[in-house]
């Protein structure tokens, strides 16, 4: 009998046993993503082993692109952000032109070293550094409690390969990033220990390694030349900061924005175990400013990255739209030609003095440049830990102006002024991506046409009066700012007219030194460090962005001074006394400082913004913001 059930007793069997399968394998209709492990314990399996030499590293696969929402969103823990511009590459070696890509970068990747609220330069990814007596070698010891956000732990092969590749004769980035690079040896001493050796003394170093670092087992095996086409600059970017990728968002097939939620491994770090109440970070791209601030009423997005001045009286009429101002890291100045034959009077200082007393600087920079920028008062920053405050610049007085231009010369001799020896720049000069237009690059010497050699003295009439021309950028508060400036010249009894060009004319003409003074924006960016030894050491003619020759021997020794003492106090010391000759020289006029503006729902709580060397140094404070009411 019991033979007989033994077929259909094994089709039951069977028939169970399929049941129990379906049920463990039926699709999950609860609409709820199942558990996942963290990502700080799970190895991606398209990750090699961590620092493995394997030559063809294959990158984790890319977050989908997703359509954006088109409805509104409310606040909570997801802050959504307007970006003017597009996303290209998002990796810090290459994000050198694209603000859009810096200020995403800021938050995916950490550099060795990073700045507070006063520009001063302090640890991140580096638990300390040390320098060698001679200034020529800087040692870092690194942290060792830092994953990648892959769960690989961040060690000293992270950073030799990341500056070895700036330094890189193929490396497809900034170029000012490989001539500097290039200069410096990195090595690894330990899993820990990182050392840099330099060609000549540069107290400004630690400012340099603030660049995000790059993970060698993602990109180790790259070819140099092909790092701008990896799909780690945009698909699958992993750093050690705040945030990570969650997901690229499109519309109609184009990028358009991105979705960045607070790292797990971040999490376990001190720094990372409180705050970032703002759990997912959203940024939308847009064309223009305009769109974007149509896009903050329409309620699409909570903030505006970089709102520009022309701007400001549209955003103050925004309902619930509050305001955030700070000093952006550029001075705008007037710089003199001292290399031009016409104009040369300018290094007779009584002439300078006389036409820097002539000019109204403050009721000038109230008027043209009302709240996109306020009066300067120093070649720094004032937001900057070098500067320094209430010292004696010329004050706005006509008729002392008048009586002192009638004891000075006119007529510049060379041996009325002691010769002074002109210094040639130095190596290893930082990368500096400021100009005085977006893209400044080095100034060549210019030799005078033969028709704009002064007369000689024997054949002029007294007083002597010459002819000076404002040159400008076709912007009409700077245009009404060099016009104030020139009415005051008129006033002292010279022919004084403006000239307003556009932005690339303006950069081929300083390039040029065509020119016999002009309006410049000296931007600091992307350097934190208070060094203006671009802008205004002797050396600086013609490799730098001393773009009019200024030549003061005893300014241009307090910025070696500066430059080479990596003593902090004794660098304030030496930016004091540069100060102080600048005020007591005027090589140039100081006019203005521009000012940052970032917009944001009045609802956001916890922003502060403080020093800026870019504008992505408003996450500073990032930890604490939080949306209330």
């Amino acid at each position: 009998m019991l033979r007989g059930l033994r077929w259909p007793f094994l089709a039951l069997l069977l028939a169970s046993t399929l049941l129990v399968v379906a049920l463990f394998v039926r699709p999950d209709d609860s609409g709820e993503a199942p558990p996942t492990a963290p990502t700080e314990t799970a190895l991606p399996t398209s990750q090699p082993a961590p620092h493995s030499p394997d030559p063809t590293p294959t990158p984790p696969d890319p977050p989908a692109a997703q359509p954006l929402p088109a409805e509104p969103v409310a606040p909570g823990n997801v802050l959504v952000e307007a970006l003017v511009g597009r996303i290209v590459k998002l990796n810090p070696l290459l994000a050198t032109y694209n603000p859009v890509d810096r200020d995403i970068t800021s938050l995916i990747f950490e550099g060795l070293t990073t700045t507070n609220e006063y520009g001063e330069i302090v640890p991140r990814l580096a638990e300390s550094w040390t320098v060698s007596p001679d200034g020529l070698q800087y040692f870092f010891e690194l942290r060792q409690d830092v994953l990648w956000q892959d769960g690989l732990s961040f060690t000293a092969d992270d950073v030799v390969f990341t500056f070895r590749a700036l330094g890189d004769p193929l490396f497809p980035g900034a170029e000012s990033l490989r001539t500097f690079w290039r200069t410096v040896e990195v090595d690894a001493l330990s899993e820990s220990l990182v050392r840099f050796r330099l060609t000549q003394p540069l107290a400004s170093f630690p400012d340099q390694v603030r660049i995000g670092i790059v993970p060698a087992h993602v990109l180790e095996g790259t070819p140099i030349q092909k790092l701008g086409q990896h799909p780690f600059n945009l698909q699958s970017p992993i750093g050690t900061g705040p945030y990570q990728i969650e997901a690229l968002t499109a519309s109609g097939g184009q990028i358009d924005g991105i979705q960045l939620r607070v790292a797990p491994v971040f999490r376990q770090r001190p720094e990372g175990a409180d705050g970032y109440l703002i759990d997912r970070l959203v940024f939308r791209t847009y064309d223009t400013a305009e769109a974007a601030l149509a896009a903050f009423s329409a309620g699409e997005v909570h903030s505006i990255g970089d709102l520009p001045p022309e701007m400001l009286e549209s955003a103050q009429q925004t309902p619930g739209l509050g305001l955030y101002t700070t000093v952006a890291p550029r001075v705008g100045v007037l710089i003199y030609n001292w290399e031009r034959s016409a104009v040369r009077f300018v290094r007779n200082p009584r002439v300078r003095l006389a036409l820097a007393q002539a000019v109204d600087r403050a009721g000038l920079v109230a008027r043209a440049l009302s709240e996109r920028a306020i009066l300067a008062d120093s070649p720094l920053l004032p937001t900057s830990w070098a500067y320094v405050s209430g010292l004696a610049w010329p004050a706005y007085d006509p008729a002392g102006a008048r009586a002192l231009l009638d004891t000075a010369s006119l007529i510049f001799e060379e041996e009325t002024l002691t010769p002074e020896p002109t210094a040639t720049s130095e190596e290893g000069t930082p990368p500096d991506e400021s100009a005085a237009t977006p893209e400044g690059t080095p100034a060549a010497e210019e030799t005078p046409p033969a028709d704009q050699e002064a007369t000689p003295e024997a054949e002029r009439e007294e007083p002597l009066r010459l002819a000076l021309t404002i040159l400008t950028a076709d912007d009409p508060a700077l245009v009404a700012l060099a016009e104030g400036i020139g009415a005051g010249w008129v006033g002292l009894g010279f022919s004084v007219s403006v000239e307003a060009v556009s932005a690339g004319e303006l950069r081929a003409r300083l390039q040029d030194g065509d020119f016999d003074a002009a309006l410049v924006e000296f931007s600091f960016e992307p350097n934190a460090d208070p060094d203006p030894f671009v802008f205004w050491h002797q050396g600086q003619y013609g490799t730098g962005q001393n773009y009019g020759g200024m030549d003061d021997r005893r300014i241009s020794e307090a910025l070696e001074a500066a430059r080479r003492d990596p003593v902090g106090i004794n660098r304030a010391a030496h930016y004091r006394r540069f100060q102080e000759l600048f005020a007591e020289r005027v090589p140039a006029l100081v006019l203005y400082y521009p000012l940052y503006v970032y917009a944001a729902d009045a609802r956001l709580q916890g922003v502060q913004l403080g020093f800026m060397s870019t504008a992505s140094d408003r996450f500073r404070s990032l930890q604490d913001w939080r949306f209330e009411g």
